[in-house]
């Protein structure tokens, strides 16, 4: 039996969307907690979460979003559209579905900026964020590395085949992974197609705007985090993240105040958050938001 339920909702311009839905297994303890929003990075999917979202959905109700042209969710028509404040959209639109007033936050690379957009927009919805290795600004290393590779298209005829591309391109971001890591990581990134090739879980033109400047984040994103100044927050930033500068980091926390500041040692960009200092802080910021229950 599947941990999740999988749900689909439609778009403004009419993409049918996908996410994951995770309920919690102890309904009690979950009775009156704002269910977790999981939002994953450029080129990632919802199966980046499935760990995190197994674990926490013992108390919590779980909601991993594939953001359009990624996973299941369908490809748009327009490559323009695969910009933040389009996915902001998908994402109000499917909170509204859902019913969901309230809600916490947990965004990997793309989806921290997008989180930070969702607070800009409508602040009161927003419980609690966790924004893994990124900030309202990027460093243009990892920039430049990131879009190096967007939208490259690879094939590959075994899993192994794609665990050993992953390694390559990867490595300096996972220092001490293993084979079994990089197969894990592979399964998370690529798909098998109609043809049984092995194949990245995206569409490729999902490129297209990111490599225009100025689109790879928002307008104005420190104002947008500023909106995120009167609830709990964590910033958990890879100890060798080419994204996420150690004094963006550092300024995040002060401009935010009562922020929490979790660096991941070791790890590039991002974290995968079942580290042990990640998921440490993860649950003390949960153990905080669960202190003072909200009806979702």
């Amino acid at each position: 039996m599947a941990a999740y339920e999988n749900r689909y909702w439609w778009s403004n311009d009419g993409i049918r969307l996908h996410a994951r839905d995770y309920a919690p297994r102890d309904p009690v303890a979950a009775a009156g907690r704002p269910p977790i929003l999981c939002l994953p990075g450029l080129t990632r999917n919802a199966r980046d979460f499935d760990t995190l979202a197994q674990r926490l959905s013992a108390e919590w109700r779980v909601v991993v979003v594939d953001f359009r042209g990624r996973g299941d969710s369908g490809y748009a028509k327009d490559p323009m559209s695969y910009v933040p404040l389009v996915y902001v959209q998908d994402v109000e639109k499917l909170l509204g579905e859902l019913g969901c007033t309230r809600y916490l936050a947990i965004g990997t690379s793309l989806g921290g900026i997008v989180t930070m957009l969702l607070a800009g927009a409508a602040r009161e919805t927003i419980v609690g964020a966790v924004l893994n290795d990124v900030g309202p600004e990027i460093d243009p290393i990892g920039l430049s590395r990131i879009r190096s590779y967007v939208g490259k298209t690879s094939a590959w005829p075994t899993w192994m085949h794609a665990a050993r591309a992953v390694a390559e391109s990867n490595a300096d971001a996972y220092p001490h992974y293993e084979i079994g890591d990089w197969l894990a990581m592979a399964k998370r990134l690529y798909r098998l197609n109609a043809s049984g090739r092995i194949v990245l879980d995206y569409d490729m033109k999902i490129a297209e705007p990111f490599r225009l400047p100025g689109n790879e984040a928002g307008p104005d994103m420190w104002q947008a985090l500023n909106r995120l100044s009167e609830i709990p927050v964590l910033i958990v930033r890879g100890g060798l993240s080419d994204i996420l500068p150690a004094p963006v980091a550092e300024r995040m926390a002060a401009v935010l105040g009562d922020a929490a500041l979790v660096t991941v040692p070791d790890v590039g960009h991002a974290p995968t958050l079942d580290e042990p200092e990640a998921t440490a802080a993860i649950d003390r910021l949960l153990a905080g938001v669960a202190r003072e229950p909200v009806v979702a």
